[in-house]
């Protein structure tokens, strides 16, 4: 799935509660919101404004709404790691990896971990 549409912050942090809870009204969304809690009706325009993006669907029951997420955590990740690969680091991964090098330090073991993943997906 192509999502062109970003999530902003606040969006992320419902799509956050969504994917944890798998489905949900409202309610059990504003019960997993930390304090101090947005008004509801701010929580469900930031649901519906999700919905339009593409990022959730809901079922009716009576005159509720349960939302669930139409894509996954991991799908939403990748896509977003792409966006940021090309719109920060010029499309190169070395390049991104660099950078966090340079913010990290990273252990022997897990640079391991890195070259046991990069043959992996090699032979996949």
């Amino acid at each position: 799935m192509r999502l062109n549409q970003k999530m902003t912050a606040p969006e992320e942090e419902i799509m956050q509660i969504i994917w944890k809870i798998g489905q949900g009204f409202a309610n059990d969304i504003m019960s997993e919101i930390p304090e101090p809690k947005p008004p509801y009706n701010t929580t469900l325009s930031v649901v519906k404004n999700l919905e339009k993006k593409g990022y959730v669907g809901h079922e009716t029951f009576g005159k509720a709404n349960r939302y669930y997420p139409l894509i996954s955590k991991e799908e939403y990740s990748k896509t977003l790691l792409g966006r940021v690969v090309r719109n920060y680091f010029n499309g190169s991964l070395p390049d991104l990896v660099s950078a966090f090098a340079a913010d990290h330090d990273i252990s022997d073991k897990e640079l391991q971990e890195f070259a046991d993943l990069i043959e992996k997906a090699k032979k996949s």
